[in-house]
């Protein structure tokens, strides 16, 4: 008998042709195991009703072999195996990271590989406790885990594990096909989150800003494009770099916000200022005139949008044309800080509709800075009694 793994395709066959050849493979739609065999001349296929690779590769081979029959789930009376995390994981990449936005998919890509490596695949998650929690705090602050493999601040720990929690607590909500929970708790609810004493916030000064405005078109005229929309729009230069020429409407003034390109999937529709409108019209002029084409064409591929390095390269490059001192912190998120911060006096309704920010929270919690002046102006403007 012989076996072998198709790697472009995830099958699995054993057996041999035209005697016991079985082959196990994923369905498209639900992502669980089918088993398939030939029986009196006819192809028959059936659901094994799990997820679980090695287990279905193991069902072929044992089914192959004669000792077993493709049922799904073998005897009624059989206990499923214990979920691993590398099963659990898996899972959630499937049915729920796909209705993150793009970024977000990302993130959940590289904290899965981060989790994987660090816990093992094989490690059940209800045997997970305190005393892993602390190993993986410590490892992530010192490098030892991690894609950078650099020491990392709390805040960045913390992002891990809301992940590692919200895994965990999907999964203690969710059912299998037997109608069981995939975890019967969440073994770490409840445990302390690392958190930043003092996180890094800068908020782009005035002066900062005109000093990168005064050289952006010697960057790139892109650069002064995304600049000006990252300033006047306060939104987040990961939606701006793929805004294309049907999400603006230039004789209104008003760009559509997809929700694929926003952090939060929020999808909004916000009016723009005459300085954005001239940074737009300047792009339209340079643009191919398609109404699918992007705002900020890549250089060598002018269908794709301008790429995250590429933008990353375009800030640093401003800096020092600006003869700005580097500073940790200061790069295109610090423009979404100084507009919320700019318009501080404005009811938080409005500036998270124009912000795209959900929640109110958020914006009082990370945004939000006050300067100087303003606190001064307040004072000012204190009752104060007559005589």
């Amino acid at each position: 008998m012989m076996a072998r793994t198709k790697r472009k395709r995830r099958s699995y066959g054993a057996g041999e042709w035209g005697r016991n050849r079985v082959r196990v493979f994923p369905d498209t739609k639900t992502g669980m195991y089918q088993i398939e065999w030939r029986e009196n001349g006819r192809r028959l296929t059936r659901s094994l009703r799990h997820r679980d690779w090695k287990r279905a590769k193991r069902q072929a081979d044992e089914f192959a072999a004669g000792f077993a029959k493709p049922e799904p789930n073998g005897r009624k009376d059989a206990e499923p195996e214990p979920l691993t995390l590398g099963t659990l994981f898996d899972i959630y990449r499937e049915e729920v990271t796909p209705t993150k936005a793009e970024s977000s998919q990302r993130s959940d890509r590289a904290a899965t590989r981060m989790f994987l490596r660090f816990f093992g695949r094989d490690r059940k998650p209800s045997t997970l406790s305190q005393r892993d929690w602390d190993r993986f705090i410590r490892a992530r602050r010192a490098g030892r885990v991690g894609p950078s493999g650099k020491p990392v601040s709390d805040r960045t720990i913390e992002h891990d594990l809301k992940f590692l929690i919200a895994v965990f607590n999907w999964a203690a909500r969710s059912k299998d096909e037997r109608g069981r929970l995939l975890l019967d708790r969440n073994p770490l609810k409840g445990l302390k989150m690392p958190a930043e004493k003092n996180p890094t916030r800068v908020v782009l000064s005035e002066e900062e800003y005109q000093a990168l405005l005064g050289v952006s078109r010697h960057v790139d005229w892109r650069f002064h494009v995304a600049l000006v929309l990252a300033h006047e729009t306060g939104h987040r230069i990961g939606a701006i770099r793929q805004l294309r020429w049907f999400d603006i409407d230039l004789d209104g003034g008003v760009v559509r916000w997809r929700a694929e390109h926003e952090k939060t999937g929020y999808e909004h529709s916000t009016p723009v200022t005459a300085e954005a409108l001239a940074a737009l019209e300047e792009a339209r002029e340079r643009s191919s005139g398609l109404e699918d084409a992007p705002v900020l064409p890549a250089p060598r591929d002018a269908s794709k949008c301008a790429g995250r390095s590429l933008v990353r390269l375009w800030w640093y490059k401003a800096q020092k044309l600006a003869a700005l001192e580097p500073k940790r912190g200061r790069g295109w998120h610090s423009l979404r800080r100084k507009f919320a911060s700019d318009l501080m006096d404005q009811p938080l309704k409005v500036l998270c509709e124009l912000g795209g920010w959900k929640t109110a929270k958020t914006v009082l919690q990370c945004y939000q800075r006050a300067d100087e002046g303003q606190l001064r102006k307040a004072l000012e403007a204190r009752p104060r009694p007559r005589g």
